[in-house]
């Protein structure tokens, strides 16, 4: 029997808000635990929230972003549940009446474009943070994330593989990114999302029992709990075992998922609408002005990379996939580099160096003027491709300057033929034997000598003016 998998996502994005979403704490990541709070975000009784304008507008940009319905009337709800880091013993959320729904994305896999629907947008607060003392036996609650806004996006069931959902997510996170109104560090919580995953044999209709995989925080991590879970779920049905309806967690250490707790419904939540706030109405003319607000989106920079600058849909993909590379890119061209040379060492070199470090192209000290300058010395053949190698990853780090550092490292190449026809003939004298069987036949020889004058150089000779003179002389 085939099966196939039916997933469903949904994510929590933190929005780049300054102050919270019900109360003018600040929403810094990294400060000393409990700082930043007040009697509002702290639960304490007698006190109102106030809504945060900002947050509206960023809800309303992702919304249209991803082909919503925006809302003019929408409604605050009390989401009921008891968790030690939820002060007031509920969560202000959005339910029957959500700012925004029935959108879609189209993803781009292996298999081609796929439109994933999104069910719903809805703001609400987040909850704050346990921290778990193994040695000490307590534990510790930090409120600085309470209140902190997040968007909730829904998707419909419409992914089919773990490969469907990482693509789905790549996609979502770089529309927010690009929007600016989410920073997307899935280590620090700003993205995350809960899968919920059943199967059912292929040609089925009705659903499956689902599962959900809460709070995943990587890329990689969603794939491969997917993956196991999709396993576990389809062996216990060859087993003649039912799926239980449950809310499980992912342990990357072991690859595998384990049961957190029984799944909950609506129903269990005791959604009410909060007294607390009144219905939020917008104007279509605030949503108007918004819309003509959004800047670029990937989809459609992907499309001008390849129309514009020549670029194969892969380097379009990639170099579109996070907003810093893209606005690298095109700055770099600007200046009058070549489109495609500049995404072949972005792609290769600097993504290279970045991964191996594991830092961003903003952690780094790399600008697009050091790019376009160092192209320019290897394409007027000041230093050779193999130089420029072999510095980049000082030149990213360092921020200096190429033209001078390689002036001042004695880096400049060697182009004068007087000289090099010198270094070429004490190596042809050198190697008899091997000029020999050069002119008998053997020319990958010519590999050979053009590392021995490269040797003899240190690297600095003209590399096409070396194979010029071999080929000459030995002939």
């Amino acid at each position: 029997m085939e099966f196939e998998s039916v997933i469903g996502l949904e994510v929590h994005a933190q929005l780049k808000t300054k102050s919270k979403i019900f109360c003018s704490c600040s929403t810094s990541f990294g400060d000393e635990p409990n700082l930043n709070t007040c009697p509002v975000c702290a639960g304490m009784p007698g006190v109102l929230p106030v809504l945060n304008k900002k947050v509206v507008e960023f809800a309303i940009k992702m919304g249209l972003a991803v082909n919503c319905k925006i809302n003019l009337y929408s409604i605050f709800a009390r989401k009921n549940y008891f968790y030690p880091d939820l002060p007031k013993g509920y969560q202000i959320s959005q339910y029957e009446l959500p700012i925004a729904e029935h959108g879609y994305l189209v993803i781009s896999t292996d298999k081609g474009e796929k439109k994933i629907g999104i069910t719903r947008i809805h703001m609400e607060e987040d909850a704050g943070k346990s921290i778990h003392s193994s040695n000490e036996g307590v534990s510790f609650v930090d409120l600085n994330r309470t209140g902190v806004p997040l968007l909730e996006i829904v998707s419909e069931p419409d992914l089919r593989t773990p490969e469907e959902a990482v693509a789905y997510l790549k996609a979502l996170r770089a529309i927010l990114v690009y929007l600016d109104i989410c920073d997307g560090n899935m280590e620090e919580g700003s993205f995350r999302c809960d899968a919920n995953i059943s199967v059912r044999p292929k040609g089925e209709t009705k659903f499956g029992t689902r599962t959900e995989i809460k709070n995943i925080n990587s890329f990689r991590h969603v794939q491969k709990a997917l993956e196991y879970e999709i396993e576990r779920q389809i062996d216990l049905i060859l087993d003649g075992e039912q799926v239980i309806q449950e809310t499980r967690l992912y342990d990357p250490q072991k690859n595998i998922t384990k049961s957190m707790r029984n799944k909950e419904e609506a129903d269990d939540y005791r959604y009410f609408p909060d007294p607390d706030l009144v219905p939020l109405v917008l104007a279509q003319e605030w949503i108007e002005q918004i819309k003509t607000s959004l800047p670029e989106l990937p989809e459609s920079k992907f499309k001008r990379f390849t129309l514009d600058y020549k670029l194969n849909q892969e380097e379009a993909v990639l170099l579109t996939s996070e907003k810093e590379l893209a606005e690298f890119f095109e700055q770099t061209v600007k200046l009058g580099a070549e489109p495609k040379k500049v995404a072949n060492w972005m792609l290769s070199e600097l993504l290279r160096v970045l991964n191996e470090r594991k830092v961003n192209l903003y952690q780094s000290k790399f600008s697009p003027e050091q790019l376009f300058k160092l192209l320019l010395l290897i394409e007027k053949g000041v230093i050779s491709g193999k130089i420029g190698k072999n510095i980049f990853e000082h030149l990213v780090f360092s921020g200096v300057d190429p033209e001078q550092y390689v002036k001042d490292k004695g880096l400049v190449q060697i182009s004068d033929s007087s000289e090099l026809e010198k270094i070429i003939d004490d190596i042809i004298a050198k190697f008899p034997k091997e000029v020999e069987r050069f002119r008998q036949g053997e020319k990958k020889l010519q590999g050979f000598f053009v590392g021995q004058v490269m040797r003899a150089t240190k690297g600095k000779a003209n590399p096409q003016l070396v194979n010029k003179i071999l080929e000459e002389k030995i002939n």
